[in-house]
């Protein structure tokens, strides 16, 4: 818990006045909320984005969720959120189980921990390998994977950019592509039985029989087998040899029960559509905590108190919490006013110009105390199809790019909440950095608000007009183009317009489009847009190679003239790079690494394929400490990263908790 500085101090001083403590053992509840960063907080950065600020109608979580869930099924992440629907005014309930316990409507706010901003509509399935259960609190699959009901072999800390183990025992060893992890003898399901190695081959038969979003990572992997009851062998595709899409395996994939979703999938003698429309009402998982009531207004589940995960081997004890809850909101207005009324302790969603909160006296905190106030993890960027004319001139991109107000964008757009831009295809987080010669790197680097410098630039390169209507031509054609996002994303919406006005100050007539999603999606896809904001490889226990991969990689050019292509939308095309890409997954030597991420980086500041706008969190770790205390924050000493306390080694954050008033 943050220290509440002098409003705290002020309080108390007032009280003892009054003779309102009694007593200095510090048992007694007071009647106010305490503030963690109140007299901390300097007005300046309050007031720089003070009238500014855009406010997003689609939620942050949401087009994280969809970044992810579409990264897993095509390699590259595209943009696009769900719909967010207002939930219907009467509960209506699911099949979902109900178990013994509290009233789901009435439950002890003190044992119950409440989260926003992960759950926009009710929950349709508690099957995994369905393609519409929308229980994204549980089943998302990503680097970083929610683990409070299924887990996986190993948990991925953004801070340090490491594996932990969870229901690996230990590190695993690997010999000629074959990797061995050994499985905790404590790990067990919620029925008791052992969870071992046959759970591991049958998750990777399963998936690739379903044709699930994870079979994608599996093309990588020859085979999966049990060499023992706790021990799995698995032996990579020597033709397509990827260790860093094996890595990202271990953390990503949720381990299912052969005994439990196995009986299911025998059931239907093959018919994949019958076993993924299954509702799996009886699912078990090996996780903290469990279903206990679904319905159109909130979904809850219950720990279970029998969680292997009290074992010594794992966390030793059972998470804080007894139950996990989620209101399903409207829209992000619903969610912030539930949050700020103390209703909501967790919040995953962008709540502009967070610190007011703070400053009106709510024991508000987010993961750092000072601005952006989260980790930046992603870079949406606007990306050029560099097949149209005019476009195709990489003098014309970076000019571009160094016409570009970054600053507005952060403060405009983000509301703060983005570290100054300094253009490349790594985020700011130190693994990433170490990676990267960033003094190589500084002469091919943009500033921004260059307007001169850029215009000279042009000049030079015979990009005038010609024929006076104010547009700069290039080989007989206008610059006139269209920069295009989804309708109602607000903050996009917003950088957008900042990334139109720095074309007209150099003579660019760029005009802002912003189609249904729908629309959105198929255009970058198919190769149907001049200029659009887009997103790749959030956080990665392999970028920056993911990130590079899946903004740059041509296949040899194989995807320039595809139909349709879901990674590398600019259809930027480059040999060298290519080759860069292809070197980078084998590559052992630490300096060689270094050579050729900083290579890549160089090429990719000359030609400029897309331009980098903002840095964004993975998750929006905003805490409301009117009920529960003790939330990971920056250099606490824990290490625990800023995942809402259910994402990877986030999820450690869970048995830290503590009550402000026990």
């Amino acid at each position: 818990m943050k220290k509440y500085g002098k409003l705290l101090s002020i309080l108390l001083a007032v009280m003892m006045l009054a003779g309102l403590l009694a007593a200095c053992g510090g048992g007694t509840a007071t009647t106010a909320a305490p503030t963690t960063k109140a007299a901390e907080t300097k007005k300046t950065e309050a007031e720089k984005t003070e009238a500014e600020k855009t406010e997003a109608e689609k939620t942050e979580a949401e087009k994280t969720e969809a970044e992810k869930t579409e990264a897993e099924k095509t390699e590259a992440p595209k943009t696009e959120a769900p719909e967010t629907e207002a939930p219907e005014t009467e509960a209506e309930e699911t099949d979902a189980p109900e178990l013994e316990g509290d009233d789901p409507d009435q439950l002890p706010r003190k044992e119950t921990l409440y989260y926003n901003g992960r759950q926009w509509g009710p929950v349709n399935s508690m099957n995994p390998l369905s393609n519409s259960h929308n229980l994204n609190m549980f089943f998302e699959e990503s680097s970083l994977t929610t683990l409070l009901f299924y887990e996986s072999l190993y948990m991925f800390n953004q801070n340090d950019g490491k594996l932990y183990p969870l229901l690996a025992d230990g590190d695993y060893t690997e010999e000629d592509g074959v990797y061995t992890i050994k499985l905790k003898e404590a790990a067990r399901w919620s029925d008791g039985e052992p969870l071992t190695a046959e759970d591991v081959v049958f998750t990777y038969e399963v998936n690739e029989m379903c044709s699930t979003s994870q079979a994608v990572a599996m093309k990588y992997i020859s085979k999966i087998e049990a060499l023992d009851e706790k021990t799995v062998q698995i032996t990579a595709d020597k033709d397509n040899y990827n260790p860093l899409k094996i890595l990202e395996y271990f953390p990503q994939m949720h381990i299912y029960p052969k005994h439990q979703l196995g009986a299911l999938v025998d059931s239907y003698n093959g018919d994949i559509e019958a076993i993924k429309n299954d509702y799996n009402e009886d699912a078990i998982g090996s996780g903290p905590y469990k279903p206990y009531h679904f319905d159109n207004t909130k979904i809850v589940f219950i720990r279970d108190d029998n969680y292997w995960g009290q074992d010594e081997s794992m966390w030793g004890k059972l998470p804080a919490p007894k139950y996990i809850a989620h209101n399903i909101f409207s829209d992000n207005n619903a969610g912030s006013v539930a949050f700020q009324q103390g209703e909501v302790d967790m919040a995953q969603q962008f709540m502009p110009q967070v610190w007011k909160m703070w400053e009106d006296g709510l024991p508000v905190s987010t993961y750092l105390d000072e601005p952006p106030y989260y980790i930046g993890a992603q870079m949406p960027s606007a990306g050029f199809n560099v097949t149209r004319p005019g476009l195709d001139n990489a003098t014309v991109r970076r000019a571009l790019a160094m016409a570009i107000d970054y600053d507005q964008i952060g403060e405009a757009a983000m509301s703060g909440y983005t570290l100054p831009m300094v253009p490349a295809l790594i985020t700011r987080a130190e693994p990433e950095m170490a990676m990267v010669d960033l003094e190589a790197l500084k002469p091919l680097q943009w500033t921004g608000k260059q307007i001169d410098e850029a215009n000279a630039l042009l000049d030079d390169a015979g990009i005038v007009d010609t024929d006076g209507d104010g547009i700069r031509e290039v080989a007989g054609v206008n610059l006139v183009f269209q920069v295009e996002c989804p309708a109602g994303w607000t903050d996009w919406n917003a950088a957008l317009e900042i990334v139109a006005a720095a074309g007209k100050a150099i003579g660019m007539d760029l005009s802002t489009y912003f189609p249904e999603r729908t629309v959105y999606y198929d255009d970058i896809q198919t190769g149907n847009y001049d200029i659009a904001m887009m997103s790749y490889a959030s956080a990665s226990p392999i970028n920056p190679w993911l990130r590079s991969y899946q903004t740059l990689y041509s296949d040899g050019g194989a995807n320039v003239d595809a139909e349709r292509v879901f990674t590398n939308y600019s259809r930027y095309s480059n040999e060298r790079v290519d080759e860069l890409i292809d070197l980078i997954p084998t590559e052992t030597d630490e300096d060689k690494l270094i050579e050729y991420y900083t290579e890549l980086n160089e090429i990719y500041l000359t030609e400029v394929p897309t331009i980098p706008l903002m840095y964004r969190p993975s998750s929006f770790h905003t805490v409301n400490e009117s009920v529960w205390t003790n939330f990971p924050e920056a250099n606490d000493g824990r290490n625990i990263p800023p995942n809402i306390l259910a994402q990877g080694y986030s999820i450690a954050g869970l048995y830290d908790l503590e009550l402000v008033d026990p």
